[in-house]
């Protein structure tokens, strides 16, 4: 009765405005008592770090990159009150190693991350942790690593720079028109892994650039998908439940992602059992297909199993080869001495091969894996632009069990600790006061391309969950930008906004219009 009572008095003695300026007072001595004992941005009450986040959306990522310098690279954050999101963003290399290293099995990629990717990856090894990834990566290692599938991948790149790339460039410079260089590379990297991953020409590169039905939906299914992250569960939930908005759209995406993996998985797998071998074939589909059909590994190697296991391949190699080198481009454009040094060093290499076999290089020229290999500054200006511009600029782990970074900075179970790997390229205290330059030489000493610490260079992950795909990307990357830039000058058309996009994946926000003017001099010889 007493609680009732006082309720009476506040509706009798007091009025709105009284209220009103008393919540402002309270909201207000709770921002101060915030900004006293947390440093970082604000986290206001009941919305945690939301509104804060919603302000600065259109430059998030600086704004994040001045938090972490305010904040000496740590600070904690809390999300909606009913979502329950809460725990520390950090881009201190100490941290991340501790987590993707020395205690990685406490920093799964954890619930919140699978869950909102289950129906896209289902168990695939992008979205697995424990012993369900430990064995897909065992298995994934022996195939990629083998000599059979390196050949055939960098044959498959080799076809499909020189008789798609190559000629849709050639296509724009005679009708003197524009691309979104950003929406070709996708193209080309989706038609790369699907061949890679499937066995499978999806048609993206077609000289028409036609509306290819498969890659569409995996473009909407991912996009949606990530809507999941943006929204609390308590809504994304409900919407899927009842089929509305999104999460409709969604579902018909990844329906029509799943029919069209499956299909190709059960028509491979009728050729199997058809020729008893697959042996002609050298996709990492086929190699799994066939190297894993004993009776006792038939029901681990199900339908199912190598479907999630090829879209979550297509998925880590359509988005980050593309979106890096798209950055890749656009910073050599501005740094017209790095783009001399890449052709000098790519001249150079091509001299060797026409000394060595009496013979001109032609605008038909194919660049080998050992050529590719000695290309070392261009190695090193990919590295860079890498770690200005990560294709994956945040990344996120979940706390298994309580427990605490080297420095004392304690995480409880269930707390979130996300790490901004595109903050930590713009951190002095990381990269020295030339951190904002694009500088390949960063990368070489004695004229070798040198390493970095992987935690301290997170953008190809760390520890047991080192990306895989790594050796694959670069020989991908450094065929695409070499083949480009010893044919043709890349021209950005000026007055565009290069912005990234306020997403998972580092898309240009607007694209990247280029046109294409022809470079070759007597089919060998840079301008």
């Amino acid at each position: 009765m007493a609680f009732f009572e006082s309720l009476k008095w506040v509706y009798v003695h007091l009025s709105f405005w009284d209220i009103a300026f008393a919540l402002l007072g309270l909201f207000l001595f709770s921002s101060f008592l915030q900004r006293m004992t947390n440093r970082g941005p604000m986290l206001w009450p009941v919305m945690g770090l939301i509104p804060s986040v919603m302000i600065n959306i259109n430059d998030i990522y600086h704004w994040i990159t001045m938090a972490f310098i305010e904040t000496q690279g740590t600070f904690p954050y809390r999300g909606m009150w009913m979502g329950g999101a809460h725990g520390i963003v950090t881009v201190d290399p100490s941290k991340i190693e501790y987590m993707l290293k020395t205690r990685s099995k406490n920093f799964p990629k954890g619930k919140y991350y699978r869950e909102r990717f289950r129906d896209l990856l289902g168990d695939g090894i992008f979205n697995a942790d424990d012993e369900s990834w430990q064995q897909q990566r065992k298995v994934a290692t022996i195939e990629m690593h083998s000599s059979r599938f390196v050949r055939y991948s960098l044959e498959t790149m080799q076809v499909l720079v020189q008789q798609k790339l190559l000629k849709l460039i050639d296509k724009m410079v005679n009708s003197r028109g524009t691309i979104d260089l950003q929406e070709l590379l996708l193209r080309f990297t989706f038609d790369n892994i699907c061949s890679a991953a499937l066995g499978v020409d999806s048609g993206c590169l077609a000289l028409d650039l036609p509306e290819v039905p498969f890659a569409k939906a995996f473009e909407e299914a991912t996009e949606l998908t990530l809507f999941r992250f943006l929204v609390p569960h308590f809504v994304w939930k409900p919407m899927k439940l009842f089929g509305l908005g999104f999460e409709k759209r969604l579902k018909e995406a990844t329906k029509f992602v799943h029919d069209f993996a499956e299909k190709i998985v059960v028509d491979r797998r009728s050729e199997f059992a058809k020729l008893g071998s697959l042996n002609a074939r050298s996709d990492l589909l086929s190699r799994l297909m066939d190297n894993n059909n004993a009776d006792d590994q038939q029901k681990l190697f199900s339908n199912k199993y190598l479907r999630d296991f090829c879209i979550s391949f297509i998925l880590a190699g359509r988005d980050t080869s593309s979106v890096g080198l798209a950055w890749f481009f656009w910073l050599v454009t501005k740094n017209a001495e790095i783009e001399s040094k890449i052709l000098v060093e790519i001249n150079e290499i091509l001299s060797r091969r026409e000394a060595k076999d009496h013979g001109e290089i032609s605008s038909e020229t194919v660049f080998t894996v050992e050529e590719l290999k000695e290309m070392v500054y261009l190695q090193a200006a990919l590295t860079e632009s890498l770690r200005l511009y990560p294709p994956v600029p945040i990344d996120i782990k979940e706390v298994t069990n309580d427990d605490f970074f080297p420095d004392g900075t304690v995480v409880k179970k269930g707390a979130r600790i996300l790490y901004c790997i595109f903050s930590m390229a713009r951190m002095v205290s990381i990269w020295g006061k030339d951190c904002l330059e694009f500088k390949p030489e960063r990368w070489i000493q004695k004229g070798q391309f040198v390493s970095e610490n992987q935690f301290k260079y997170a953008v190809f992950n760390g520890g047991p969950r080192l990306c895989l795909g790594k050796s694959f990307a670069y020989m991908q990357m450094k065929m695409v930008a070499a083949s480009i830039l010893l044919r043709y000058r890349v021209k950005v058309l000026e007055g565009q906004d290069v912005v990234p996009k306020v997403t998972t994946t580092l898309y240009m926000k607007n694209g990247l219009l280029v046109s294409f003017e022809p470079r070759l001099v007597n089919c060998g010889t840079a301008l």
